[in-house]
């Protein structure tokens, strides 16, 4: 198979595309939702939506009255396709609210209240404590599964390494949508929120599912090559247990971006950052299921099996 013969080329690959994500999230960082840093969103649609410039001369006026602070406004579209806007302040006590509402309903024609949504910093910092949490115990799970699904094949490694392996690939499966969730965040101001943790969480169960298919097919045929008493090389096994599986990732992932491209160009606005994010997360689980985690079986493969032989030959040397 291409993939196990070429091994470095992919793992380089790999390497690069997860150091140039850790870097851009380093330096582009994430802009944190409502749903984290706390404060107020309010969003109103119009049936002829004003300048922003004359909105935000309006809110100016307001907020250097009563030290408002630094606002976000951002133009959006509402599910029955009106044009508004969303704006983001701090947190508002109730005359504040009243206050801000006024003003943005005041401009331009036909201006109606989509939403106001109001969470505190307390909030804020336990939903992100609980999104950090959520991430590491679906991490330990998967770990804990792969090594009891795979016990059965200890050899040339422990099952161990089967579920090491399987969460470096989750990995660069979180880090490439995050990375673009950066990117994207920078050039159109959206936000991370609790749909993007729960993206990445749905972009995780989607890898590992993949992962663990072709895991399956390996340990399948390490267990039957057992059966028969044959003894094919490692790699050989590896790749032939992609060769049976490939097909069915690619079909799988192509059908998943089918509807996840539809959720985006047909779903409404707050559906559309979390289904792009997947769609990025689909695109980088099917290749880190493939090109990633099966490489790196090899590899380890062989520093067990050379591990082994050293092993042999000091004991056999004294």
């Amino acid at each position: 198979m291409y993939i196990i013969k070429h091994t470095k080329i992919f793992l380089t690959i790999a390497a690069i595309v997860m150091t140039v994500s850790v870097g851009i999230v380093a330096v582009v960082g994430l802009k944190p939702g409502i749903d984290f840093a706390g404060g107020a969103l309010t969003e109103v649609a119009y049936d002829v939506r004003p300048e922003k410039a004359a909105l935000e001369v309006t809110l100016d006026a307001y907020a250097a009255a009563v030290d408002l602070g630094s606002y976000s406004l951002r133009a959006t579209v509402d599910d029955t396709g009106r044009d508004g806007y969303i704006l983001r302040t701090r947190a508002l006590s109730e005359d504040e609210r009243i206050a801000v509402e006024a003003r943005m309903l005041g401009e331009g024609e036909g201006a109606t209240l989509g939403r106001f949504t109001s969470i505190g910093p307390v909030i804020g910092a336990e939903l992100k404590d609980k999104a950090v949490w959520a991430i590491g115990a679906v991490v330990l799970v998967i770990i804990m599964y792969v090594a009891f699904a795979f016990r059965s094949v200890s050899k040339p490694m422990g099952s161990w390494v089967y579920g090491g392996i399987t969460i470096f690939a989750l990995v660069h499966d979180v880090l490439v949508p995050t990375a673009f969730m950066s990117v994207w965040g920078y050039f159109t101001g959206a936000e991370v929120d609790v749909l993007f943790i729960t993206a990445l969480l749905a972009v995780l169960g989607y890898s590992v599912n993949d992962t663990i298919v072709v895991f399956d097919r390996v340990r399948e045929n390490l267990l039957l090559q057992k059966e028969n008493k044959k003894q094919d090389a490692f790699d050989d096994v590896v790749g032939l247990s992609v060769e049976q599986t490939i097909t069915r990732s690619i079909n799988t992932s192509v059908t998943t971006l089918l509807a996840l491209g539809a959720l985006f160009l047909l779903g409404g606005e707050v559906t559309q950052n979390f289904a792009l994010v997947l769609m990025v997360g689909v695109l980088a689980g099917t290749y880190s299921s493939i090109c990633i985690a099966n490489p790196m079986l090899t590899v380890a493969a062989k520093h067990y099996i050379a591990k082994a032989k050293a092993e042999q030959d000091k004991e056999a040397s004294k």
